[in-house]
């Protein structure tokens, strides 16, 4: 199958995740709204899905996928299945003792992770026995991400790629009735979503656990045992923990800041849920599928098809990614509104979420770039170079986040990440042009220049609409009403831009339909 298809197979998978996951949102916006019950919960929840990016997502796939396609590539499918039982001992081992400690140390680790929230006994009990409650979601989401990199590895997108959409619809099954006749207070209801989280992330793990039985690659359990292939991994994983999840650290740093500001974490954290749809859709599907395919290569010596792989990853990422953020930026208010706004989410939140929405859209082309440059290095089996970078990055933020947060609050943080990540695309690119294993010709110049153009062309579009439908678009306008018509707008997007990209010779549509039909 080709690259282009596999990400748009992994992508199609995750619009269906993250449609799924508004619809979670959007009864959780009508059930919590932004006061401190939903600070408690998304901080919460924010604390295990930290780590789970980090060390499962992160530092497993970005240090174990090229080792086990290089095993592939020397030793065969038992040679492979050997290393990766290996590995996966000492990750069950380590997620049972992360776990326990957790568990037992919760609030003292809850108070450096919010410290805003230590004024508020309430406020702070809540977030501890919440988090309690989903940290062992980590070590579910652990071993579906690592099952997951071994069948991406082997060509099978898609199990791994459909199971978050399992986590959507246990959440919904439990807020429906939260959202409508089973009123429960803010803080009861967290308790309910909590428990359903960890459901949706037992889940996941039946759903990929199933898969890999069918592959035959299961690997069996054996006592930890510390050889060479092992050392090398932890060599290649520990530095993988910053460089492989760093817009996940940037939040992190936020949440930390944002903790000193009424209902901050919230408003940040359904900013984040909205540009995480083209982030998902494109950014990962890209990240997952790009990793395999570039390790591929270079083990087996071709040098060329991985320089062409990672050159139509990155061509295929700004033909998408470049309209999605600026679309977010021109319709950020009546996209919030219409998904979020009602119930305890009120006009005040909307305004305050769109804001946040506009800063962190700034950044979304920088937050794909990320996935598609890092490949470059893990897959030469180099984690300590993105690491120096995200480092850099982190105290960027950090710095740039306690800079604005005093005058713009929940918009500054917003700012801080997009500004940062930037600066992690600049070192990132940069070097790998140093290194020779990444340069763009002046053909590929002119057409990301030309998405740029094309992008901001109908942006402008898109605002003037908006504005002049701001009537239709308004706060107490029936739903019906303001999603037809934001319907429309996008729909307006949509055909514009792919128009205009086809007249210009940026991206003709038949060589488009050619990309998803090749194999």
């Amino acid at each position: 199958m080709s690259l282009f298809r596999n990400f748009v197979s992994v992508g199609s998978l995750t619009l269906l995740s993250r449609i799924a996951g508004f619809v979670r949102d959007a009864l959780m916006a009508a059930v919590l709204g932004t006061g401190p019950a939903a600070d408690a919960f998304f901080a919460a929840f924010r604390f295990p899905n930290l780590f789970r990016r980090l060390f499962a997502e992160g530092a497993f796939n970005t240090a174990f996928v090229p080792m086990f396609s290089g095993a592939l590539e020397r030793e065969g499918e038992e040679g492979a299945k050997l290393l990766a039982a290996r590995i996966m001992s000492w990750l069950v081992v380590m997620l049972v003792i992360t776990t326990i400690l957790a568990e037992i140390f919760m609030p003292q680790i809850m108070l450096a992770f919010v410290p805003g929230f230590v004024g508020d006994a309430e406020k702070f009990e809540l977030t501890v026995l919440l988090t309690r409650i989903m940290f062992p979601y980590l070590a579910c989401m652990s071993l579906m991400a690592a099952y997951g990199a071994i069948l991406n590895t082997l060509g099978r997108f898609f199990a791994a790629a459909f199971a978050p959409v399992l986590l959507n619809l246990v959440n919904i099954a439990m807020l429906i009735p939260l959202a409508t006749f089973w009123l429960k207070s803010p803080e009861e209801a967290t308790i309910w979503v909590a428990l359903a989280t960890m459901g949706g992330g037992v889940a996941q793990l039946v759903l990929v656990w199933a898969a890999i039985e069918r592959s035959g690659f299961r690997p069996a359990f054996r006592l930890p045992r510390l050889d060479a292939e092992v050392r090398r991994f932890w060599v290649l994983a520990v530095p993988a923990i910053l460089a492989g999840g760093i817009t996940q650290i940037n939040i992190f740093v936020g949440t930390i800041i944002a903790s000193g500001a009424a209902n901050a974490i919230a408003v940040l954290s359904y900013a984040d849920r909205l540009y995480q749809l083209p982030l998902g859709i494109i950014g990962i599907a890209i990240g997952t599928v790009l990793l395999p395919e570039l390790s591929r290569h270079l083990k087996g010596g071709r040098a060329a098809e991985a320089r062409q792989s990672q050159d139509q990853a990155l061509f295929v990422a700004m033909l998408l990614t470049m309209p999605a953020a600026v679309a977010l930026m021109a319709l950020a208010e009546p996209i919030v509104r219409v998904l979020f706004e009602r119930g305890a989410f009120d006009a005040l939140a909307t305004q305050q979420t769109a804001e946040a929405l506009i800063a962190f859209s700034a950044g979304l082309p920088a937050y794909v770039l990320i996935r598609v440059l890092q490949p470059g290095f893990f897959a030469r089996e180099d984690t300590l170079t993105p690491t120096i970078f995200a480092g850099i990055s982190v105290a960027a933020n950090i710095a740039i986040s306690l800079w604005l947060f005093p005058s713009l609050v929940h918009v500054g943080i917003a700012i801080a990440t997009a500004a940062s990540s930037w600066l992690n695309v600049v070192l990132l690119a940069g070097t790998l042009a140093l290194r020779r294993h990444f340069a763009l010709t002046a053909q590929q110049w002119r057409g990301q220049l030309a998405i740029v153009l094309i992008s901001a062309s109908m942006g402008v579009a898109l605002w003037l609409l908006a504005d002049q439908g701001a009537a239709h678009l308004a706060s107490g306008v029936p739903l019906w009403r303001q999603a037809g018509v934001l319907a429309a707008l996008v729909l307006f997007g949509f055909v514009s831009y792919f128009t205009l990209a086809h007249i210009t010779g940026t991206q003709r549509l038949g060589q488009l339909l050619r990309r998803l039909r090749r194999r």
